[in-house]
């Protein structure tokens, strides 16, 4: 496959940028974009048409791109809800699916697409940008190499202030505010456990096992409703939001490890991954890209420790991959940093190539089956919920697979 013609099944703020950058690559070309909303699909097209001349084929029924002859792939960044009949339907169609990141609504969706992907092996990659970012990558080389001993428990979050994106929904048309009022869960568990799903090999010689989630009551989005109850939609005023504030959900490995994740999106706050891992011979701390090992000296003072660890993950920065070696500034600046890039750009080369997708479908259902799984949890006061093996067992003879190969370690 010289050049691959991609529709666009979504067109909301993700999917602009992500196009953006699929515009900006040679061998790609936009033949089709679908949205709900006929007004997001004359976005696309002029978008397409603007940068790269294309005239895209435009719908509101995404099934019509299914139909295309010239469709090879699809990118899917529709709304969570229609995440799995779109990627179903697509895999039947026979396209190649890049499916952007959400929550499962119920476990049954995770069995329907393992199935449909498992009838007709269509290409498809889950589109869990964090497992590219540098950061991550950084620590897992790290890991690779044996440097932190075992790895014994990993944690991460996805903590982000989105009340305004939440309350802005119905003028936005954003799916998220439908969500946070109907639903008590990990609503968006991928960007801290996809990374942390790669490094303890899950699917890949390890699997989940068993999680429990706790919710703190939810008070942080109607007290942001209430400060701004002149301003704000007045339909929000006075509204129950169901979704707690934050959200604790641990993880049990079959092999042992532990994995923590925190959902924190109503309460005031900056933004940040939190990702650690911690290993038996020493640690990595995304908040200061810090790599600390045993025998170092322990410092009783966070500041001190900082000073004297911050950046100290970076010794090892020859061990990134390529793809981070060699990062341009236009890649760097077109999303997320250069995460963004380096995912389009390897779901792309390995389409192109015939190469296995580092982040399958097994990855995409027993990722996304954590946010119903946790809805039940905190429904039943913490009950502990049993994580399903969609890889019926093949998990325990499966290679481990690195979303991108590392370098070796050359020391400065």
């Amino acid at each position: 496959m010289e050049k691959v013609r991609v529709g666009i099944i979504g067109f909301g703020c993700r999917a602009y940028g992500m196009t953006e950058i699929l515009l900006g690559f040679d061998d790609v070309e936009i033949v089709a974009i679908c949205d709900k909303y006929e007004d997001r699909c004359e976005n696309g097209r002029k978008l397409a048409q603007d940068k790269r001349g294309f005239n895209p084929f435009t719908t509101t029924n995404y099934k019509e791109v299914l139909s295309m002859d010239n469709v090879d792939a699809v990118y899917i960044a529709a709304d969570w809800e229609m995440h799995f009949p779109i990627a179903i339907d697509a895999l039947k169609a026979k396209k190649a699916v890049a499916l952007e990141v959400g929550g499962a609504y119920c476990v049954q969706d995770c069995y329907d697409l393992v199935s449909a992907w498992e009838e007709t092996k269509a290409p498809f990659m889950f589109m869990e940008n964090c497992c590219y970012n540098r950061d991550e990558l950084l620590a897992t080389a790290i890991a690779r190499k044996g440097l932190f001993g075992r790895i014994v428990h990993c944690s991460g979050a996805y903590s982000h202030d989105l009340r305004g994106e939440v309350t802005g929904g119905e003028e936005n048309r954003h799916y998220r505010l439908r969500n946070y009022l109907s639903r008590n869960c990990e609503n968006y568990p991928t960007h801290e456990l996809g990374p942390m799903a790669k490094i303890l090999n899950i699917n890949r010689g390890n699997r989940m096992v068993s999680l429990v989630s706790m919710a703190t009551g939810s008070f942080g989005m109607e007290q942001y409703v209430e400060d701004r109850r002149d301003t704000i939609n007045p339909h929000l005023i006075g509204v129950d939001f169901a979704q707690g504030d934050i959200v604790h959900t641990l993880i049990k490995c079959e092999n042992g490890e532990t994995m923590m994740l925190k959902l924190d999106t109503s309460l005031p706050r900056s933004y940040s991954r939190e990702f650690q891992v911690r290993g038996t011979k020493g640690l990595y701390e995304q908040e200061v890209n810090a790599v600390y090992f045993d025998g170092q000296p322990e410092y009783w003072s966070r500041v001190e420790y900082n000073e004297k660890y911050k950046n100290s993950a970076e010794k090892y920065k020859s061990m990134l991959p390529n793809a981070w070696q060699e990062i341009t500034q236009e890649a760097l600046d077109a999303g997320h940093g250069g995460m963004d890039y380096v995912e389009l750009r390897e779901f792309i080369d390995r389409l192109k190539d015939g190469r296995e997708m580092a982040i399958d479908v097994y990855d995409a259902a027993s990722w996304m089956v954590i946010t119903c799984l946790s809805e039940e949890s905190i429904k039943e006061g913490g009950a502990p919920k049993e994580i399903p093996d969609f890889t019926n067992g093949e998990w325990k003879n499966r290679p481990s697979l690195d979303v991108l190969d590392f370098n070796e370690y050359v020391e400065e």
